[in-house]
């Protein structure tokens, strides 16, 4: 009965229609929130009911009913054994399934929530009060003036991109939509799948230390597990609990290497969002790109014609099966040569064999690298616009992002692509920046935050963020500005507070960064 209602749930969400031009209105604005915040505690419910009833490792029955029986069986029971593991065994597989499902529509409603949380914030038009979209919730739709009346006030400081949300696998759907995909839609998945799960070098999460300890006249054997701080203590850690003369028997060092993303079902559902919205992209924009790009446009164009055309006829008769191929081909060719496309050799009008060439280096170094570039700019952005405590306790457009990243992990960031950034302020009017060193302006922020923890320094997280790409690049501030829709005057604020903390004018100045540290 579960499977069969959430089934039907999912399904229920699966052809409910969104449409995102509402989303910039008020009254559309929350019925959208307020519907993926209903279907998230709905799915929350049914997720707790499946871990309840053993979902979370349904196999194990098949240890109990069939797979697994022992003694001496009769011949006549062997078919119903049989009979009895196939079904516990389909049972089980239909359990893992929906669990699937569910725990990937739970995260793609995360993501969801999290970009219209950054996208918009709701303004009384009494008191000119704020409120994010989940605290206007909690209130009940009513100021604290107690005027029930509001606007919806863009947030251009956000890190945000709504236009990912219809192609979420809202409904667990995500196997349905990755088959769904081109054959350029599936290079670029698996790129954005790669710099999501770039993994950090492992660290030790916990020591499990097994010990003899003696107690009245016996020795008795224990399993003691410590934090990763005891790492090179652990020895002395277990004297001070345990005595002097503890024997230390075993000892294992548990290692963790954490991604980016920190969750299988997240990491795919944001790489479905952004490939499938860059596929619209190049959709709209193909055609300047390739006029851009080709020699000749119209050859082009009739070459696919005739391509496409010839794909959908067949023989009345077929021989085998390389028949159809081969016919195919065949009139391909005639096509070819009545329009002077190919020679009588069946040779490619020369300035098509070009084209064809330059083609495949725009799918594979242009429409590949669009989905990547776009995560990797906005993942970049939050983390350069946010503080490090709002990354932890807060929701996100990125759900299960770590709080800051390693060396390895920020080698996904080296560098966004000149070419393809061009091509999305162009045809896309995105407001990013062709930078170089993305890394280091990464690890420059992570330091910052580090040296700041604690204080009580007041600082603008979006300014400091731009200050640190116009410190670090040879980016004019005008554009670095606009990029993250703040003024000059903030920049030059933030980058004296960068100045102030890494290096402090006065032993006073010192002094002062110690105490409120401390």
């Amino acid at each position: 009965m579960l499977i069969s209602k959430t089934e039907k749930y999912l399904n229920k969400i699966q052809n409910e229609t969104i449409d995102i031009k509402e989303m910039s209105e008020l009254e559309g604005f929350k019925s959208a929130y307020f519907r993926f915040a209903e279907h998230l505690d709905k799915l929350h419910e049914i997720k707790e009911s499946m871990d309840i009833k053993g979902y979370t490792a349904p196999y194990r029955s098949l240890s109990k009913y069939g797979s697994n029986v022992t003694g001496t069986i009769a011949f006549e029971e062997i078919s119903e054994v049989r009979r009895h593991s196939q079904y516990f065994r389909t049972n089980a597989t239909a359990k893992k399934n929906i669990l699937d499902r569910v725990k990937s529509a739970i995260d793609a409603h995360k993501i969801a929530i999290g970009n219209l949380e950054e996208y918009g914030l709701i303004k009384c038009k009494s008191c000119l009060k704020t409120y994010k979209a989940s605290v206007f919730k909690e209130i009940g739709e009513k100021c604290s003036c107690g005027s029930s009346k509001f606007d919806l006030k863009l947030n251009k400081r956000g890190v945000w991109r709504l236009e990912i949300i219809p192609h979420l696998p809202l409904s667990g759907n995500y196997m349905v939509l990755i088959s769904q995909l081109s054959k350029g839609g599936r290079n670029s998945f698996k790129k954005v799948s790669n710099i999501l799960k770039q993994e950090k070098i492992g660290s030790v999460k916990t020591v499990s230390v097994v010990i003899k300890v003696k107690e009245k006249t016996r020795w008795v054997r224990k399993r003691v597990s410590l934090d990763s701080e005891y790492t090179n203590s652990y020895e002395e850690e277990i004297r001070k609990h345990y005595g002097k003369n503890v024997r230390i028997e075993l000892l294992q060092f548990h290692r963790i290497k954490p991604t980016i993303i920190n969750d299988k079902h997240a990491r795919t559902a944001l790489a479905i969002g952004y490939v499938k919205y860059s596929e619209n992209i190049i959709e709209k924009s193909k055609n300047n790109l390739l006029k851009e790009n080709l020699k000749n446009l119209d050859k082009w164009n009739q070459y696919q014609k005739i391509l496409d055309e010839i794909k959908l006829q067949t023989p009345k008769f077929i021989e085998d099966e390389d028949f159809l191929e081969k016919w195919r081909n065949n009139e391909c060719e005639k096509s070819l040569k009545e329009l002077k496309l190919m020679d009588k050799y069946g040779n490619l009008d020369k300035d098509l064999k070009k084209d064809k060439i330059a083609i495949e280096i725009i799918e594979r170094k242009i429409f590949s690298l669009i989905a990547p570039t776009l995560i990797l700019w906005d993942i970049f952005k939050f983390y350069l616009t946010t503080s490090n405590d709002r990354r932890k306790r807060y929701g996100s457009p990125f759900p299960y992002l770590r709080s800051d990243i390693d060396m390895k992990q920020r080698k996904s960031f080296q560098y966004l692509d000149k070419k393809i950034v061009n091509i999305l302020k162009k045809h896309e009017n995105e407001q990013m920046l062709s930078l170089k060193n993305m890394d280091l302006i990464l690890s420059e922020k992570f330091n910052l935050e580090r040296k700041i923890k604690g204080s009580n320094i007041k600082i603008d997280y979006v300014a400091l963020g731009a200050a640190l790409i116009y410190s670090h690049s040879d980016i004019s501030i005008e554009e670095v500005a606009n990029a993250f829709n703040i003024s000059k005057i903030a920049i030059h604020n933030e980058i004296k507070n960068i100045k102030n903390i890494k290096k402090p004018k006065s032993k006073k100045s010192e002094k002062f960064l110690e105490m409120i540290k401390k």
